[in-house]
C-alpha cells in the first residue's frame, strides 16, 4: 500500500503541475511560487517542466527537457542493493546458463569434427614442412619462393605415389573383371568343390538365392545406393585432400604473421618465455614428422628391395603401402609386414616365411638402432611415455590421434620440464 499511495500522490501532483503550466502564456517563465521552497531558498533557477513531481523527489538528468543545455544535477533516488551472489536463485541461474553454454559448445564441436580434423591435419603438415621452408629462407631466399618450392615438391611426391600405385591397381582390376568368369568355372571344376556341392547342393542354393535377389527390386536399389555411397565417399575424400593441401599452403605462407598475432595476445611480461617455449614445441612437432617420414621411407625402400628379390607381385604398390602404414606409431610397421606376408603367402608359402623373417629382423634393427637415434634428436620423449601417448591417442581419435599423440606428448614434456618443475622448486 505504501508504493500505491506514493504513486497516487505522484500522479495527482503531476496533473496539478501540468494544469498550472498550461495556464501560463507560451514562453513565459514559470512562477517562482510553483518552485519548491528549498529550491527557491537556495537560489536555483526556476523549473519549467514537471520533473519536480517525481515520486522520489529528485531531479532528472542534466540535459533532460533543456534541448541540450546543461542543467543542474537531478536525483533519481539512491541505487538499490546489488544482487546477492550467494542467493540460490542467482547461483542456479548462472549455473544453468553455464551448463547450456557448455552443451552448445560441445554440440558445435561435434558438428564441426570434420572441419577441425582437416585444420589439425593441415597444421601438422605445416609444422612438418616449415623446417624445410626455413632452411631455404636461411639461404637468402624469399619465403614466398621457398613455400612454392616446398609445396611443389610435396605435390610431386603425391603425384609420384599416384603413378606408382594407380596404374598397377587399375590394370589388375581390369584383368580380374575379365577373368572372373573363367576363374569361377575353374573353381567349380575342382574335385573338392564338386564333392561339397554333391553333398549339400551348394551351387544350386546359391543360384536360387541369386535368382531370388534379382527378382526382388530391393537388390538393384541396394546396388545403386552402394554405388552412390562409394562415389560420395570418393568425392568427400578428394575434397578433403584438396582442402588440406590448400590450407597447408595458406598456413605455410602466413605462418610468421599467424604466430606474431598469437604472440601478441600474451602479456608482454611473459611474452619472451612463451615465444621460446612455443617455438621449441613447434620445432619438436616438425622434427618428429620429418623423422617419422624418414623412418617410414627407409622401411619402404628396403621392403621394396626385398620384394623385388623375391619376385613378389605388386612390389612397388606394397612398398608404398608399407611406407604409409609405417607412419602410424607402434603398430604401423607390423601392419605393413602383415599385408606383405599375406600377399606372399598366396603367391607362395615359402616366400611368406622369408618375408616374416625379414620383417622381424628389420624391425629389431629399426626399434633399437634407427628409431631411437632419430627420435632422440627430434622429440626426446621417453619410450614408456611414447607408448602410453600412442595408445591413448589411438583410442581417442584413431589413426589421427596416434599420429598426433607423440608430438603432443613432446610439447607436454617440455612444459613439464620448463614450467611445472621450476615452479615447484621455487616453493
Amino acid at each position: 500500500m505504501t508504493f500505491w499511495r506514493r504513486w497516487t500522490q505522484y500522479r495527482r501532483a503531476q496533473r496539478e503541475r501540468i494544469a498550472q503550466l498550461r495556464t501560463q502564456p507560451h514562453g513565459a517563465e514559470p512562477d517562482a511560487a510553483l518552485e519548491r521552497p528549498e529550491r527557491a531558498a537556495a537560489g536555483d533557477p526556476p523549473r519549467e517542466d514537471v520533473f519536480d513531481t517525481l515520486p522520489l523527489g529528485g531531479d532528472p538528468g542534466p540535459d533532460a527537457g533543456t534541448g541540450g543545455r546543461a542543467r543542474p544535477g537531478r536525483d533519481y533516488g539512491s541505487a538499490g542493493t546489488p544482487f546477492n551472489r550467494q542467493s540460490p536463485f542467482y547461483v542456479g541461474f548462472v549455473g544453468a546458463i553455464g551448463v547450456l553454454t557448455a552443451y552448445a559448445v560441445v554440440q558445435a564441436v561435434g558438428r564441426l569434427d570434420t572441419t577441425i580434423t582437416l585444420l589439425v591435419v593441415s597444421l601438422f603438415l605445416t609444422l612438418a614442412l616449415n623446417p624445410l621452408v626455413e632452411g631455404l629462407t636461411r639461404q637468402n631466399m624469399r619465403r614466398g619462393l621457398a613455400v612454392t618450392i616446398v609445396f611443389l615438391g610435396l605435390l610431386g611426391v603425391f603425384t609420384l605415389l599416384g603413378m606408382v600405385v594407380v596404374p598397377p591397381v587399375a590394370s589388375e582390376g581390369t584383368d580380374l573383371a575379365d577373368n572372373a568368369p573363367r576363374m569361377l568355372d575353374d573353381l567349380l571344376r575342382q574335385p573338392w568343390v564338386q564333392d561339397v556341392d554333391h553333398r549339400y547342393q551348394v551351387v544350386q542354393r546359391i543360384q536360387e538365392e541369386i535368382n531370388h535377389r534379382i527378382a526382388d527390386g530391393n537388390l538393384w536399389a541396394g546396388i545403386f545406393g552402394g554405388v552412390l555411397g562409394a562415389g560420395r565417399i570418393i568425392a568427400a575424400g578428394v575434397f578433403s585432400i584438396l582442402t588440406v593441401l590448400v590450407l597447408t599452403l595458406y598456413f605455410l605462407a602466413s605462418l610468421p604473421s599467424v604466430k606474431q598475432a598469437g604472440y601478441a595476445l600474451v602479456p608482454a611480461s611473459r611474452r619472451p618465455r612463451f615465444i621460446s617455449l612455443a617455438e621449441e614445441i613447434m620445432r619438436r612437432v616438425g622434427s618428429y614428422a620429418i623423422g617419422q617420414v624418414a623412418v617410414a621411407a627407409t622401411n619402404a625402400f628396403f621392403a621394396w628391395i626385398m620384394m623385388s628379390l623375391l619376385d613378389l607381385p605388386f612390389a612397388a604398390v606394397l612398398a608404398v603401402a608399407v611406407g604409409l602404414l609405417g607412419l602410424i606409431p607402434m603398430i604401423g610397421a607390423t601392419l605393413g609386414a602383415s599385408v606383405v606376408a599375406l600377399v606372399a603367402f598366396f603367391d607362395e608359402p615359402k616366400k611368406a616365411l622369408v618375408v616374416i623373417i625379414y620383417f622381424v629382423i628389420y624391425q629389431q634393427l629399426e626399434n633399437y638402432a634407427v628409431m631411437p637415434r632419430i627420435m632422440q634428436r627430434t622429440v626426446a620423449v621417453p619410450g614408456a611415455l611414447t607408448v602410453v601417448a600412442a595408445l591413448a591417442g589411438g583410442t581417442l581419435l584413431g589413426i589421427l590421434g596416434a599420429l598426433l599423440a607423440i608430438p603432443f606428448a613432446a610439447g607436454a614434456m617440455l612444459i613439464y620440464e620448463e614450467v611445472l618443475v621450476p615452479r615447484q622448486l621455487r616453493h
